[in-house]
């Protein structure tokens, strides 16, 4: 996925009962947060390995962190919220998994696991991504999310 993230965390939290509170916040911030390792893709690693390769891409990670966090979140009184933040950000691993990979089987193998190989017909990475099936993918995310908001609005 290259622009679905957010949208998909829009279409999660407007299908959630209005009772939690920060539901919206919590699902975009999540949405996109496993991306914020571009910052030291691009500007303290130069670009040496696939960013999906660190950490906030590891869905072993999560889970660990979920393990912890979740109930201390809910001591608090904020365990649906952490429910949500980790939900939305293994939606952001599983729209991953389709084009762009994911290490699910981390530790055991660092491989990345992909439903769709994304050719390199075209001279710059993101055309490749754009003129391929499964941008379709994306272009339905946005669609949903665009009708939520409209419905939303009327």
């Amino acid at each position: 996925m290259i622009t679905a993230h957010l949208p998909s965390g829009y279409v999660v939290a407007r299908g959630l009962p209005p009772d939690l509170p920060y539901a919206l916040p919590v699902a975009l911030v999540a949405a996109v947060f496993p991306d914020l390792d571009l910052l030291f893709f691009y500007l303290v690693d130069g670009r040496g390995f696939h960013h999906h390769h660190y950490w906030v891409h590891l869905p072993a990670f999560w889970l660990a962190l979920g393990a912890v966090a979740v109930p201390l979140a809910a001591r608090a009184g904020y365990g649906r919220q952490a429910l949500l933040f980790l939900a939305v950000v293994f939606l952001h691993l599983a729209l991953d998994t389709v084009a762009g990979g994911v290490a699910w089987l981390w530790p055991l193998d660092d491989r990345l696991v992909t439903l769709a190989t994304v050719p390199a017909r075209y001279g710059h990475w993101v055309l490749n991504f754009l003129f391929h099936w499964t941008f379709l993918f994306e272009l339905l995310i946005w669609g949903w999310a665009g009708f939520l908001l409209i419905r939303r609005r009327a």
